[in-house]
């Protein structure tokens, strides 16, 4: 089975300089690659990877920078390019800032790598031209196959993330099969689960945030290309690191522990990066160059507060823990789960008092509101497993689609 192991490097003085002009010539490539993809589109043509691939070998002749720089990383960046096109649309895809983004870069075959444990605490890789990179093996790899290797830079540091066949074979079965739970997603609460558990972390203390302001101001203040500015943004992306490495340390723990007791798990179908998307501005027909209140304020807000909760990371480390464990996880249209009630099925927008109190008009029933969503998304997803059993014919596909306006007292299963 693929897995993914992360670990930080520690670079020589002459290997740090070769990788940042690496990550440079793939920035270079990318951007040239994707002006030259958006120019053939506006002619109304199509520009793909192997004439782009063929472009580039030509290139190196004219422009010894990008032969001094290993050819697979470039290739590399051009296929990432392709499949970005492809994916989201060529004018959709962003370019790469010299200032933004951080430097990364793939050495995509793993058969010309080599791998070596120095003592307890080290080990080395050898890579194309970079030579044997030394780095801090937090965990063992005997008997794991390197198939690919990618650099990044984070801050003042570089982490090699190792793709590694690690040879485990996924399970038939979960261990305690039958065992399922619905899982609800918020603001208040990062996870709330169908059994009545509510799981949350914070993130950053208040003193952590009050720097983070400071430095934010600092940064406005700061002349643009000076070196205090530069000094206040490595500062600022410290704070920033800390931040989401404990939002990645939260969602692989609470992923783990749901994906180990639970052979099924339920998720609401969430848009993620449709509902953060800023607000649109309104223009003022009557103040022609004026703009009416859009409500941007309270949109950002909520913005930060879904992203901080790392709603998409939980449910890729879900997805990701799901392989070893044999859970299955099921996802259903979020529409109605925190309106309706999961005893009576009454649905009424009005039954949701506050953010964590919900109390059915019909039945008077009391409950967590997150928990209450968790039920019903739970009850939702047998509903699929069920209808996917009985009635799906082989190789069919059942989805969970919402009801027309007119009824809402439940969901209908149509199979497809």
């Amino acid at each position: 089975m693929l897995a993914g192991r992360r670990f930080r490097v520690e670079f020589t003085e002459e290997q740090a300089e070769f990788a940042e002009r690496i990550g440079a010539a793939c920035r270079s490539v990318w951007n040239t690659g994707l002006q030259q993809r958006r120019d053939y589109r506006r002619r109304g043509a199509w520009m793909n990877y192997r004439p782009q691939a063929h472009e580039l070998a030509e290139a190196k002749d004219e422009h010894p920078w990008l032969k001094a720089v290993p050819g697979h990383c470039l290739q590399q960046t051009l296929m990432d390019l392709d499949r970005a096109c492809r994916n989201h649309g060529t004018f959709r895809v962003r370019w790469r800032s010299a200032r933004r983004w951080a430097p990364s870069f793939r050495f995509p075959e793993g058969n010309k790598m080599a791998l070596q444990r120095l003592n307890r605490r080290y080990g080395r890789v050898k890579l194309p031209k970079l030579g044997w990179v030394k780095f801090r093996q937090t965990r063992s790899l005997d008997g794991e196959t390197i198939r690919s290797a990618t650099l990044t830079r984070e801050g003042p540091h570089w982490y090699v993330s190792l793709l590694v066949e690690d040879g485990t074979a996924a399970p038939t079965e979960h261990a305690a099969l039958g065992s399922a739970v619905g899982v609800d997603r918020g603001v208040a609460v990062a996870v709330a689960t169908s059994d009545g558990r509510l799981i949350d972390r914070k993130f950053t203390s208040a003193v952590e945030q009050a720097r983070a302001v400071g430095l934010q101001r600092k940064l406005a203040r700061a002349a643009k290309g000076s070196a205090n500015r530069t000094k206040v943004r490595a500062a600022l992306a410290k704070v920033r690191a800390r931040e989401r490495h404990r939002r990645q340390d939260f969602c692989a723990k609470t992923a783990r522990q749901l994906a180990n007791a639970n052979a099924l798990v339920v998720l609401e179908q969430l848009p993620v990066k449709n509902m953060t998307r800023r607000a649109q501005p309104i223009v003022d027909v009557h103040n022609p160059g004026r703009f009416l209140p859009n409500g941007a304020a309270a949109k950002s807000s909520l913005n930060r507060a879904i992203l901080s909760k790392g709603w998409h990371q939980f449910e890729q480390a879900l997805k990701s823990v799901s392989r070893y464990t044999g859970t299955e996880v099921v996802k259903v249209p979020a529409a109605f789960t925190s309106q309706r009630c999961s005893t009576c099925q009454h649905v009424n927008r009005k039954s949701r008092e506050s953010q964590a109190v919900f109390r059915c008009s019909a039945c008077s029933r009391v409950e967590h509101a997150d928990t209450n969503a968790a039920k019903n998304i739970l009850t939702a997803g047998l509903a699929v497993i069920a209808c996917r059993e009985a009635t799906a014919p082989p190789g069919g596909v059942v989805t969970l689609t919402q009801e027309p306006a007119g009824n809402r007292e439940g969901l209908l299963l149509q199979p497809m």
